[in-house]
């Protein structure tokens, strides 16, 4: 987060399960299409923040299993944990506020006293939260009880059931709401509160998001009737909320071009990106652009031609080097000659690559250097590597007006640093 040194241009706040990640996707496409417009459009000067149901172990569980983006900010447990980075470093203030009036072993010893409460695994139960599972015709009962015990126990505390199944019990300050609106705080006294906010959500937990001033929202076509009625109660003449007609992933793009927040056209959603020119020279774009066409050229979804190994050969300096993940240095020649043979080895298969945390440095007068980390699935195996880029943007004679000048890559994982034969330039 403190890449931005002043406000930052944009801001989503999503939940995941069944809002950013579509568990009935098996190819993952609508998060792969809004990775590639996050990472083309937004990174380098924007802030990507997830807000889930889910404890550190469960989202981390997630990560592994879905291609996800690593957020700026990760607010997890029902906000009452707020981190930031890749490092998950915790906001210690945020623990201390949540302190007040709170006692969690007071919460835990009147819950199981309900024999309609079933304690969720221990994993689930965080510092901030307890957590249980209660069927849904006992569910209302059971809250208006417990809010009444701790009441007279002298405890401030909020109850959340969503998802028809999970209830939750947290510090009254707490929530995804209050977790977001203490950030808009911390923003705001540090002189950067971003310009807009945009909060995605498809279940009960989510509504307190829709409620924090001045923020536009989405809930996702695929949103739970829990949500939808409280908008109807709450929220419905509303003109920043929507209900998008696109489900998970694919609704928070819509929603992104319905308010005009921002480009909203993925560059998956560009069958080929050679035809387009862009009005500007955008160098995580550019990034984006060559490992979809890497991707697609893999999988045959394009032609073979040698018009594209030619531009992507005029794209590149001759004295341009493609460093191997294994250590093994390219030639232009040796990396075009590479693209030829690959083409369509990866028809029919499950096989995709993305890009994470492009961000983009000018370094010198029109030299870029970007850093990111690239990651392919090809079946059951996920493997990354870690890349810096040297782009220009100097050179006006080609339709892109850059040249690549260097790239290096090496393995995310020493462990698994071994020559793959088909990890391609």
């Amino acid at each position: 987060m403190d890449r931005l040194k002043s406000s930052a241009r944009f801001m989503i706040v999503s939940d995941l399960d069944h809002t950013m990640v579509d568990h009935h996707d098996p190819e993952n496409l609508s998060l792969l299409r809004f990775n590639a417009l996050w990472e083309a459009h937004y990174r380098h000067d924007s802030l990507l923040v997830f807000s889930t149901g889910r404890s550190p172990t469960l989202y981390k569980q997630l990560r592994k299993e879905k291609p996800m983006l690593t957020p700026d900010i990760t607010i997890m447990s029902v906000g009452t944990e707020i981190t930031y980075g890749n490092s998950m470093v915790p906001d210690e203030g945020w623990v201390e506020f949540l302190n007040n009036k709170w006692d969690k072993s007071m919460v835990m010893e009147e819950a199981s006293k309900f024999a309609e409460l079933t304690l969720q695994a221990e994993t689930e139960i965080r510092p901030h939260k307890v957590s249980f599972y209660v069927q849904k015709d006992k569910a209302r009962e059971v809250m208006k009880v417990l809010s009444e015990i701790f009441e007279k126990r002298g405890l401030d505390v909020k109850i959340i059931y969503s998802g028809g199944m999970d209830l939750d019990i947290l510090p009254q300050g707490a929530g995804k709401g209050q977790a977001l609106a203490y950030l808009h705080k911390k923003f705001t006294s540090e002189g950067r509160l971003p310009k807009n906010t945009l909060v995605c959500g498809d279940s009960g937990n989510d509504a307190e998001l829709f409620s924090i001033p001045d923020v536009y929202g989405v809930m996702v076509s695929n949103a739970q009737e829990e949500l939808l009625q409280w908008h109807a109660e709450n929220a419905k003449d509303n003109p920043k909320i929507i209900h998008a007609t696109e489900s998970c992933a694919a609704g928070i793009i819509q929603a992104i071009g319905h308010f005009n927040l921002g480009p909203s056209t993925s560059p998956r959603d560009v069958m080929d990106s050679f035809d387009s020119v862009p009005e500007k020279f955008e160098p995580g774009h550019e990034i984006v652009k060559f490992f979809l066409f890497l991707e697609r050229w893999r999988r045959a979804e394009m032609e073979f031609s040698e018009l594209y190994l030619a531009s992507l050969k005029a794209l590149s300096l001759p004295s341009c080097v493609f460093v191997h993940p294994s250590g093994a240095e390219q030639s232009v020649l040796d990396c075009t000659n590479e693209l030829r043979r690959s083409y369509g080895d990866k028809q029919g298969k499950q096989y995709r690559v993305w890009v994470d945390q492009v961000i983009p440095t000018e370094i010198g007068s029109n030299i870029w250097l970007l850093k990111f980390t690239k990651w392919e699935l090809s079946g059951e195996e996920r493997r990354g590597c870690v890349a810096t880029v040297l782009l220009s943007s100097k050179d006006l004679s080609t339709p892109e007006g850059f040249t690549w000048v260097h790239m290096h890559q090496t393995w995310v994982d020493e462990a698994r640093a071994k020559d793959h034969t088909d990890w391609v330039c």
